[in-house]
């Protein structure tokens, strides 16, 4: 039989001994220095200056003094001197300075969360099951830094799989906003938890948006819809090619140009004028062909240019979509050769 036990060492009473209260005593002081184990400190490398009866230390790593050599080791102060207890793998400690709980891995003291990994699921304040492995009931859950950034990552198998955050209301879905069903981020809503819209796409591969809350359509005024870039107009597309489809504008909002036969401004309404600066001839009719033409016959007007002669008019002859025959009269029909401005208004499109 051997002379201690097999995990505190303390030694036993033989047979044949004598004054077995020593080794009885030795065994109790083993015991009650180990026992409910609660240290004043395990920070310290030498003892303190005061130190009571009884009081028991971590020793930190570095000793000196009377604790050289003794690192990790539980000192005692015990009958005016130091006890030293080697520590097994699974002893645990309460540290009265820290208020931390301490467990020795055979190797040295750590602080002791216990083993909280791939625990079944954890409840705070609620009970988790098989699906909500973790569950949470409080007013607020907090999530911080410990010095810079954070990220909260939701994380799916694959794209046909749901990451998502789902907001509810007595258990019934509201909204819900990730990648469901594919990897493109979706926002979605729902009134009963039955039926959902999906407000908002955006296309993982792209970046473009999508959904019910935006237009429709280049005609959509639905109010509390999102406009679309191409289907409103901005700083860079106001002035530009005017065009039509089917009686929807599809271009610019105006569309101005210049060419040997004068200027235009063209409107997305189909709005069209036309104007130039001519010197008439004499002998005959002048013909303006129109910088753009026109899809139906245009008004048009002559304005001579001088201050010198009165009685003036300017008379048009014959007229196309494209040009127009024009002179100018003084009193009669006597034609005058003048400088002119012309005017032509109409429309480049047919009313719808």
């Amino acid at each position: 039989m051997p002379d201690i036990s097999a995990n505190l060492a303390l030694p036993f009473i033989l047979s044949a001994q004598a004054q077995k209260h020593v080794t009885h005593n030795e065994a109790l002081r083993v015991l009650d220095a180990v026992v409910q184990l609660a240290v004043e400190s395990h920070s310290l490398k030498q003892p303190p200056a005061m130190v009571e009866e009884g009081a028991r230390y971590i020793v930190a790593a570095g000793g000196t003094g009377p604790w050289q050599g003794r690192d990790d080791s539980v000192a005692v102060f015990d009958n005016g001197g130091w006890m030293f207890l080697a520590p097994r793998a699974g002893w645990r400690a309460y540290d009265r300075e820290t208020g931390a709980g301490l467990l020795h891995d055979g190797a040295a003291w750590i602080k002791d969360g216990g083993n909280h990994q791939n625990l079944p699921g954890v409840g705070v304040n609620a009970a988790f099951d098989k699906t909500n492995r973790l569950a949470v009931s409080s007013p607020a859950t907090l999530l911080t830094h410990e010095g810079a950034g954070h990220q909260l990552k939701v994380n799916k198998a694959g794209a046909a799989d749901t990451a998502s955050l789902l907001f509810q209301t007595d258990w019934s879905g509201r909204a819900e906003m990730g990648t469901a069903g594919t990897d493109d981020f979706a926002i979605k809503v729902s009134a009963d938890g039955t039926a959902w819209t999906e407000a908002l796409r955006i296309s993982g591969s792209s970046g473009h948006v999508s959904g019910a809350a935006l237009q429709q359509a280049p005609a959509d005024t639905t109010p509390g819809r999102l406009a679309r870039a191409d289907f409103v107009y901005g700083p860079g597309n106001v002035v530009g090619p005017v065009n039509d489809v089917d009686g929807v504008p599809s271009g610019a909002v105006i569309e101005q140009g210049k060419n040997a036969n004068g200027e235009y401004v063209r409107f997305a309404d189909g709005t069209q004028i036309c104007w130039h600066a001519v010197t008439c001839d004499a002998t005959g009719e002048t013909r303006w062909v129109f910088p753009a033409g026109f899809q139906s016959w245009p008004v048009a007007s002559v304005t001579p240019h001088t201050i010198y002669e009165s009685f003036l008019a300017g008379r048009f002859f014959e007229r196309s979509l494209n040009w127009i025959d024009f002179s100018v009269f003084q009193t009669g029909d006597t034609r005058r050769r003048l400088f002119c401005h012309l005017l032509a208004f109409g429309r480049w499109k047919r009313e719808a």
